[in-house]
């Protein structure tokens, strides 16, 4: 069984055929082009969609796109990456025009579904999964469930709030985890506090080029990667009080700093937990890495068969 996954991003869309034990048959990556509106973007990747799959019999399209996602109808309620995508019918057109079966599911959602059915998660009924890119997505399974809350929306963790009072995020909070731990975060507290470390050796400011430095004791990668990690562990650990997760899965462009980020980032979980919850979940790092997006949008498919299945038992 093969299904086709679409990993929609602000500047490119990243589609692959994946059958059921995890391979890769086909891909293709075109530009988004969010400027030329929604329409032209659906053309493109119906387009795409029709010609990967052409002589290959796929079963289903899943798509994980950013924002708050009707899963049910296939419908962005909203997405700050795509200007005007209010209350779009993402799911309905690609269906339309491919004349398959399209689910859609939020980006963060469907990287913790991938992770379950594909990744380091395989085998785990309660995972949270933990994306750190330009911005901090979240996804939570629960008793082999995705958790989407009353209106399909739930599970924003990337703002829930570990600085009251902290720098002002994109949602119109203030001190939310994505404003420290994205790669934007990164970056923009290395350049704020550049001039008091006149010796450091970063250059270019990028969140890589942060964190590499960090690993070789540079005191500003230093001081940066303490402050990400302290937030990172503040909201992980109320995560884990909260949904008493068995694993936790962090990938993203961030975490390709690999196990010097999961040291602190294990660490500063583990003070902010209490001693009841010691030894009951484990930190990992996807190992997904850049199809991490693909094989979650595809997983959706098989996800959704599955709960077809239980459900006329």
């Amino acid at each position: 069984m093969k299904m086709l996954g679409i990993d929609l991003g602000g500047t490119k869309v990243a589609m692959g055929i994946v059958d059921e034990n995890g391979n890769i048959l086909k891909r293709q990556t075109i530009d988004t082009k969010t400027e030329e509106g929604f329409n032209a973007v659906v053309e493109r990747i119906a387009k795409t969609a029709n010609e990967i799959t052409k002589s290959e019999k796929v079963e289903m399209i899943g798509i994980g796109s950013p924002g708050s996602i009707d899963h049910k109808k296939g419908i962005v309620r909203f997405s700050p990456n795509f200007p005007g995508w209010i209350d779009v019918p993402l799911g309905p057109e690609i269906s339309s025009k491919t004349g398959m079966k399209v689910v859609v599911e939020n980006d963060a959602n469907a990287f913790a579904v991938g992770e379950k059915w594909f990744g380091v998660a395989k085998g785990y009924t309660n995972v949270l999964g933990i994306t750190l890119g330009t911005g901090v997505g979240g996804g939570i399974i629960c008793d082999d469930h995705v958790f989407r809350g009353s209106t399909g929306i739930g599970g924003e963790l990337g703002h829930v709030i570990v600085e009251p009072n902290g720098y002002l995020c994109g949602c119109g909070n203030h001190g939310c985890l994505e404003t420290i731990a994205s790669a934007t975060g990164i970056s923009r507290l290395a350049k704020e506090w550049k001039e008091r470390y006149p010796d450091t050796s970063i250059k270019e400011f990028s969140a890589k080029a942060v964190l590499d430095a960090a690993k070789k004791g540079d005191p500003l990668g230093i001081k940066v990667f303490e402050r990400v990690t302290e937030a990172l562990g503040i909201a992980i650990g109320a995560f884990v009080h909260i949904f008493n997760p068995q694993i936790i899965v962090i990938g993203g462009g961030v975490s390709r700093s690999g196990k010097f980020l999961l040291d602190g980032v294990e660490k500063k979980t583990h003070e902010n937990v209490m001693k009841s919850f010691w030894g009951t979940y484990k930190i990992v790092l996807s190992n997904l890495v850049d199809d991490a997006g693909i094989y979650g949008a595809a997983s959706m498919c098989f996800e959704e068969l599955r709960n077809d299945k239980a459900n006329t038992r």
